[in-house]
């Protein structure tokens, strides 16, 4: 039985852990006189803020057991929310039981992913698993013809301004607000399912038979990858450093792009250990390399493709310094990532006000298992990430390569994950001199990869090839001579 009308509430029962907001809409609800139910710490700050609150053990005329973990799973809090109004027999399985009908639920969940991403132990984490919260969530979904439900505090001033208007929520307003409350627990469902299939490592299912995805709306884009497409940044799953947990401390709204090719520069210079810089355009590399200074790996980087990198993004694997700063400062760069920065080098950066500066806090492990997904027509393709690296080299060609050509080949192989295929990589000295991408033929990456390091040796006043001298990775063998 549906209703389009508009129930009055009169009963609400709020269970919040995020308290933001929760003095205004009780102080609201009291003199709306809308009766509270409460539980714990939430019951305190609405007294505190001088609220007249029913504890829900009151209610129930049952006590909260088991350290808490039981308290709202009861029939007359259950039964509250699940009755349909004008259901003969609901109302009088309410009567003969002593349930009063919810008309309006406020929950929000313990904090199980900020638990996980602190570090906390195994057990900790357990504890963080909310039980009752989603319960009592589905039900008042559900039952949303009658029930209002609210799982965020941006969301109070809609219910307050429904309750100022007509007394409660309209229709349209309790369907919208029922699917974010399914939304909001299937995220948080997803959420446990990934850190419990993690705990169990190996001994797991690698593909699941449901394969879910949870995110939090972190950011609505003026556009997508072309103006014409709407666009959104969500963040969510694994707890691993890099743009989605990044503070942005200056510049202006990141786009689409920028999101996609910073992700590209920060997940290529993680692959290093020795101090590095990437310079990325449209997700792949202008120019990358290794230096005993940040300053100096940033020039080599440069070197390889100044055209290019004009509008790049740019990222490095250790704290910005000032002298790097300086560096970065002259060239239009779209955005700057990396773990850190020093507040001299921050104040330098602060002149160019567009230019976006990301801070991860840490590097993300280049060997840590993980997934990538990329969406199909009606499907998903999953795959592990390429936590590949270059060892047990065996050498088949009549001069052995030196041991500086060996460590410029790890240097190549590594940057070739890293580019789109066809992918050619020309390096020499720990530093990119040519890079071929993104071609159908690899025989024209060659091409490409080539001239890039003839024009790149004319850029720096020399008269020979930087190619020469260089080694090569590609993403694949070639099959003809």
């Amino acid at each position: 039985m549906a209703s389009n009308s508009t129930p009055k509430i009169r009963r609400a029962l709020i269970s919040v852990f995020d308290k933001t907001g929760l003095e205004d809409l009780g102080r609201f609800l009291e003199k709306n006189g809308v009766e509270i139910l409460s539980t714990g710490g939430s019951a305190r700050a609405l007294r505190n803020a001088g609220v007249t609150v029913t504890e829900v053990s009151a209610h129930t005329g049952f006590p909260e057991i088991m350290d808490g973990r039981v308290k709202t799973l009861h029939p007359k809090i259950h039964g509250g929310l699940l009755a349909v109004r004008g259901n003969e027999d609901h109302q009088t399985a309410m009567r003969e039981n002593g349930i009063a009908p919810i008309d309006l639920l406020v929950v929000n969940l313990y904090p199980f992913s900020e638990t996980v991403a602190s570090g906390a132990p195994f057990d900790a984490c357990i504890e963080n698993i909310d039980i009752g919260g989603p319960a009592m969530i589905r039900a008042a979904a559900k039952n949303h013809a009658f029930v209002a439900v609210v799982v965020e505090p941006g969301d109070y001033a809609r219910i307050m301004d429904g309750i100022g208007r007509y007394g409660g929520a309209d229709a349209e307003l309790r369907r919208a607000l029922a699917a974010k409350a399914y939304q909001h627990t299937a995220a948080y469902d997803t959420a446990i399912g990934g850190w419990f299939s993690g705990q169990i490592g190996q001994s797991g299912e690698t593909f699941p038979r449901h394969l879910t995805f949870g995110g939090q709306l972190r950011q609505t884009m003026r556009y997508g990858e072309n103006p014409h497409q709407a666009a959104a940044f969500y963040v969510g799953g694994e707890a691993r450093p890099g743009v989605g947990g990044a503070r942005q401390v200056q510049g202006k709204e990141l786009s689409f792009n920028n999101l996609n090719d910073t992700d590209a520069a920060f997940e290529l210079v993680a692959e290093f250990e020795d101090g590095a810089c990437a310079i990325i355009k449209h997700a792949n590399p202008c120019g990358v390399a290794t230096a005993p200074t940040q300053a100096g790996a940033y020039r080599k980087a440069l070197a390889c493709d100044t055209e290019s990198a004009f509008g790049g993004i740019v990222a490095f694997n250790r704290p910005l310094d000032a002298a790097t700063a300086e560096e970065v400062a002259k060239l239009f760069a779209e955005v700057i990532i990396a773990p850190g920065a020093d507040g001299k080098a921050l104040e330098i950066l602060a002149a160019k006000k567009n230019l976006r500066v990301l801070l991860t806090g840490a590097m993300p492990d280049p060997a840590a298992p993980g997934m990538t997904v990329r969406t199909l027509a009606g499907g998903y393709l999953v795959q592990g990430r390429d936590r590949a690296v270059l060892e047990d080299l065996k050498v088949v060609t009549k001069r052995a390569p030196s041991e500086a050509e060996l460590a410029d080949l790890k240097f190549a192989f590594t940057v070739a994950k890293h580019v789109k295929s066809n992918a050619i990589v020309c390096a020499k000295d720990g530093a990119t001199v040519g890079v071929g991408a993104g071609q159908m033929s690899r025989v024209t990456s060659s091409r490409i990869a080539a001239w890039k390091a003839a024009d790149a040796a004319k850029v720096a006043g020399g008269a020979e090839s930087w190619a020469k001298g260089s080694v090569v990775a590609s993403d694949a063998f070639f099959p003809f001579a």
